[in-house]
């Protein structure tokens, strides 16, 4: 401690000094209580929830409806559920790969498959056909995967239609698939809604105002509690660390693991194992500190790169 520091500190009366060292270690101590349990959540996650071992179809159903599935972690989830040997209907955009990915599915883990092509941005129109595709399968698990972010820039860029398409994409389709498989769920008192949100959901992000405020939505189960997963075994189930995940990469990192050791784990640690959601450990982290401090610094990175860009 430096002179000044010693001789600013002595003018203070002595109950202001021993106030100020118990708030100083308050916020140690809840920085370090939060990195520990996102320690503790990640041990759940990757090791602890894979001893466990839970039949899928006879706990869900047999099948699983993945949208946003070719890609990403939508495929990765598509790939583990048909491992746990879930029959798989795969919903995206692009016929080309919904075809690849169900072969790949069908022949490597000997399940069913089916795929149905759609564009959710295109909203309401899509969902007659989705919901005749769905009728007679025994639906178990639903993954709200899908999502859009376009390129980075400032609101008054973005069109109507990008508007639109955020709100389609990121908004309507969770709920409106959910609309579409829970009424058979609560009839059969058992099955599984996944929405995969993500960390821009918890900060306004520069540059992805829209993006970030259309995540939200997707995690609001974790805003309403346990309550409103009791009505169906397992519904209800969300995550939200994929702006994490080393897309592209086959060497997962402890905080940057792969989307198929993400899928994995979370399939494991979230529906076999049946365990709460919790936070990931990048997010306890991050919720530490001050939100001011994240989105600054967020917002001054995003100016330099987009400076660079230009």
């Amino acid at each position: 401690m430096s002179n000044l520091e010693e001789r600013l500190l002595l003018l203070l009366p002595k109950g202001v000094v021993g106030v100020l060292a118990l708030v100083g270690i308050l916020a140690v101590g809840r920085i370090l209580a939060c990195s520990v349990w996102g320690v503790v959540g990640a041990l759940r996650t990757y090791v602890w929830a894979r001893l466990w071992a839970k039949s899928l179809p006879e706990t869900y159903g047999k099948w699983a409806v993945v949208t946003g599935s070719t890609d990403g972690i939508g495929k990765s989830y598509a790939k583990e559920l048909a491992k746990k040997g879930m029959n798989i209907l795969l919903v995206s955009r692009n016929m080309e790969k919904l075809q690849r990915v169900a072969k790949e599915i069908r022949s490597k883990y000997r399940v069913q498959t089916d795929v149905v092509q759609a564009d959710f941005a295109l909203g309401r129109p899509i969902y007659g056909n989705i919901a005749k595709r769905l009728k007679g399968k025994d639906i178990g698990i639903l993954v709200n995967n899908v999502g859009m972010l376009l390129a980075p820039g400032p609101f008054k860029k973005l069109t109507e239609d990008n508007i639109w398409a955020y709100v389609n994409v990121n908004v309507a389709s969770v709920l409106a698939m959910t609309r579409l498989v829970l009424p058979e769920m609560l009839r059969r008192k058992k099955g599984a809604v996944v929405n995969v949100s993500s960390v821009a959901s918890y900060f306004p992000m520069a540059y992805f105002q829209v993006y970030s405020a259309s995540k939200l939505q997707p995690r609001l189960r974790e805003e309403c509690g346990s309550s409103a997963r009791r009505p169906v075994r397992g519904a209800g189930r969300r995550v939200h660390q994929h702006d994490f995940l080393r897309q592209g990469h086959s060497h997962p990192r402890v905080l940057h693991p792969t989307a198929d050791a993400f899928a994995g784990s979370a399939v494991a640690h979230r529906l076999q194992r049946g365990a709460p959601s919790s936070p990931s450990p990048q997010l306890a982290v991050w919720r530490t500190l001050p939100e001011r401090y994240i989105v600054s610094s967020y917002k001054a990175r995003m100016d330099n790169k987009l400076k660079k860009s230009k």
